[in-house]
């Protein structure tokens, strides 16, 4: 289930204590938006120097934020005022009431590190996971009290990627889902609640395009920075706005059945058919022109949806314009 609502940081963090276990590039980063949220937020790490040097890292970070106009005046002043570098995890941990864990990805060391955050938390503590690859219930078995952990899956970089994987596993509770999804909303960001499952969505979605994109440069098909042109420029272009399903069904999924069909001329096991789009198709949802298919748009909101499209489509070319190349070549 997706928040699409929540994209201003409000004043519900306020009160909050939030720990950041692992202060490194993305542990960082996430202390930051806590942070700026209006959290009081602890840094730890594997010692207090190396949890001081990158609380000093993450202010003259701001400060560059703040000049190139990517963080709103006072941002750095705020960071002052609601972060902090503890001595260690036991003493960043003991009054908070959320800990992210942001250490390496080694299942020993995030192991280790939850076993330490669980026994020095208060029992009532959510504990958060920042894993992109590890599965949340392999990490909970260092957990105690596992109903209160999850995983909480910031994207990189955290201050500018508005969307977070929300990952509970079969233990964990209704009531640390909403209390981490609160936390993350109060803190200007959407989240989407996903079951924890190898590669969890993002990385699945993210990695399925790469090795499709890999395999066509492998081939000879075309070559890398060609990829990368088509990506840009024509369905990656629609994806700030619309998902894959909304895309779909401004297509028709009449249109995406036929064209399973073609692809599978060339390639019958790749692209079978998913069996939800022709079940879809064979009740006769085709999408926004039937008012029904993946997400069920009236009909007659069809033209609003396009002049929507059409000005969004519009805008982000002038952005594009604007902002120049990305400094590749």
């Amino acid at each position: 289930m997706t928040t699409p609502e929540a994209t201003e940081p409000t004043a519900n963090n306020a009160a909050r204590k939030i720990a950041v276990v692992g202060s490194g590039y993305m542990g960082g980063g996430i202390a930051q938006v806590l942070a700026l949220g209006g959290a009081r937020v602890a840094l730890a790490d594997v010692s207090a120097e190396i949890a001081q040097k990158n609380y000093d890292r993450l202010l003259v970070e701001s400060d560059q934020f703040i000049a190139d106009g990517l963080f709103p005046a006072g941002s750095t002043e705020i960071l002052k005022q609601n972060l902090w570098a503890a001595k260690d995890i036991e003493e960043a941990v003991a009054d908070a009431d959320f800990i992210e864990e942001c250490v390496p990805e080694v299942l020993e060391i995030k192991h280790q590190s939850l076993a330490r955050i669980s026994a020095a938390a208060r029992p009532d503590a959510v504990i958060g996971s920042n894993t992109s690859t590890i599965s949340i219930a392999s990490l909970a078995e260092a957990v105690t009290h596992p109903e209160r952990f999850l995983g909480v899956h910031f994207s990189n970089p955290s201050p500018f990627i508005p969307g977070v994987e929300i990952i509970p596993h079969a233990e964990t509770s209704a009531a640390t889902v909403a209390a981490s999804r609160e936390l993350v909303h109060a803190a200007g960001k959407q989240t989407a609640v996903v079951k924890d499952v190898t590669g969890f969505v993002l990385n699945r979605l993210q990695y399925a395009l790469f090795h499709e994109a890999a395999q066509l440069v492998e081939q000879g098909i075309a070559t890398a920075d060609d990829v990368d042109t088509l990506v840009r420029t024509t369905f990656g272009f629609r994806l700030p706005f619309f998902g894959p399903f909304a895309i779909a069904d401004m297509a028709g999924l009449d249109v995406y059945n036929f064209c399973y069909k073609s692809l599978q001329t060339g390639f019958p096991e790749r692209f079978a058919t998913p069996k939800i789009l022709s079940d879809l198709v064979e009740a006769g949802k085709l999408g926004t022109k039937t008012g029904a298919g993946f997400l069920n748009v009236p009909a007659e909101r069809t033209p609003e949806l396009i002049a929507y499209r059409n000005k969004a489509y519009v805008a982000m070319q002038k952005l594009i314009e604007e902002l120049g190349p990305a400094p590749i070549n």
